[in-house]
């Protein structure tokens, strides 16, 4: 049996959403985030030296980051589903947006957090002016930019085919789907990003995305 580690609010999500299009069985075992630092809870490095989720065990093997899952579950167990045919064009640009998810689309979003969080933390009085002048520069010369960059990148791509991989819906954009839901949900995509905002609009209605947040339980990125 397939155990899914979940822990609230994180990438997780989408590994139970791909196991609901797959139509598999599998568990869950909750993990709930530290409500003052919002990391993960030290149970999760019994599963895992790093102590992060996603994480999913089964037959023996433990498996973490995301990108690793999604192969692992499709290659298992898809028979052909959820990937595009080997040698096709849309095979090459399936395997671009599995690894692009996590290793350029979400940099700017986690430090458009992290410093996000540095302005409004607790601070003596004479270091305010100077954390927020610096998050300021630096979000107005760097992470801002880069992310109107990425997402004008996606909305581009999104206007070459329906899905991310082509025109059959594919594992990609399930990958796809948190650095997307975490930019509507810090306010990155405008009036400019349409065809993303159809996307998420997409995905949301899916039967086997609603029966995952079901069962995986609140997920803010959607507040």
């Amino acid at each position: 049996m397939i155990t899914v580690h979940h822990l609230n609010n994180s990438r997780s999500q989408r590994v139970l959403w791909l196991l609901e299009e797959l139509g598999l069985p599998y568990e869950i075992k909750h993990y709930q985030r530290d409500k003052q630092t919002m990391l993960a809870p030290p149970e999760l490095r019994a599963i895992h030296p790093l102590g992060k989720s996603p994480v999913i065990t089964d037959a023996g093997n433990t498996i973490a980051e995301s990108g690793a899952i999604v192969e692992y579950l499709v290659g298992r167990y898809g028979n052909g589903r959820l990937i595009p045919a080997e040698g096709t064009p849309e095979r090459l640009r399936y395997t671009y947006w599995l690894h692009y998810a996590e290793g350029s689309a979400m940099l700017p979003l986690l430090l458009k957090l992290i410093f996000g969080r540095i302005a409004t933390a607790p601070m003596p009085f004479f270091i305010k002016p100077i954390a927020r002048g610096i998050v300021k520069n630096v979000r107005n010369a760097f992470i801002d930019p880069q992310l109107k960059l990425h997402l004008e990148f996606i909305e581009g791509e999104l206007g070459k085919s329906t899905w991310f991989a082509g025109e059959e819906f594919t594992a990609a954009d399930i990958q796809m789907s948190f650095p997307l839901e975490a930019a509507a949900a810090r306010g990155g995509p405008d009036a400019g990003t349409a065809k993303l905002q159809a996307f998420l609009q997409r995905i949301h209605a899916r039967p086997a995305y609603k029966t995952a947040l079901e069962k995986g339980g609140v997920y803010e990125l959607l507040s």
